[in-house]
């Protein structure tokens, strides 16, 4: 479930899930973070969760299970959500799209256009992604977890894109570009057919 490719999650889930267009961890977790209140906690994303909280979790859905004592609260599967997108074999934005990625970080037009040249299943697992940060990005939200569009992006862009450089300069340079990307997705990109096709 952890470290593998979205096509290998998908294999793996296949059996179980058979109708599921979207990784069943993926939007488990993302469900755990609503359903625990995360729109209303401060520091969301950013806020480290207890570790052991999180490996018995990991654990758990390793597992296909879902813990029957409540867990303490949402920073728990909000730090396994990231960790799943971070720990992805290939990452989200694939290598070949990274440099335009970040060059055209924001310019909304070439960035969704980028959007649209993603494998299918990229695509569908990153705009599911971005939707759901759109909900913690509306002001209401924010003023309850002090996390707007930019602390969003910040905290999620090295879970999505990975620098193909290894030069200490380009990646610290980089690592701002990456942010802007996010951003621009959570400000610009049209998510709403997530929410009507539920293709989850």
């Amino acid at each position: 479930m952890f470290g593998g490719t979205l096509a290998e999650v998908m294999s793996l889930q296949r059996d179980k899930f058979p109708h599921h267009r979207l990784p069943w961890i993926q939007t488990t977790l993302s469900e755990q973070v609503l359903r625990l209140g995360g729109k209303q906690t401060e520091g969301i994303f950013r806020v480290s969760a207890d570790m052991d909280e999180v490996n018995c979790l990991k654990i758990m859905l390793d597992q296909w299970k879902l813990p029957q004592e409540p867990l303490l609260d949402a920073h728990t599967p909000a730090s396994l959500l990231k960790l799943w997108y971070r720990e992805l074999y290939e990452p989200l934005i694939p290598d070949s799209l990274y440099a335009e990625c970040v060059t055209h970080c924001e310019s909304p037009c070439i960035v969704l256009s980028l959007v649209d040249k993603l494998p299918e299943l990229n695509k569908l697992v990153l705009c599911y992604l971005v939707h759901f940060l759109q909900m913690f990005a509306k002001q209401d939200v924010v003023q309850m977890t002090k996390m707007d569009a930019n602390n969003l992006a910040m905290v999620m862009a090295p879970n999505c894109l990975r620098c193909t450089s290894s030069d200490p300069c380009v990646i610290f340079d980089n690592a701002r570009k990456e942010m802007a990307f996010m951003r621009t997705l959570i400000q610009h990109l049209d998510t709403r057919f997530i929410h009507d096709e539920q293709v989850f």
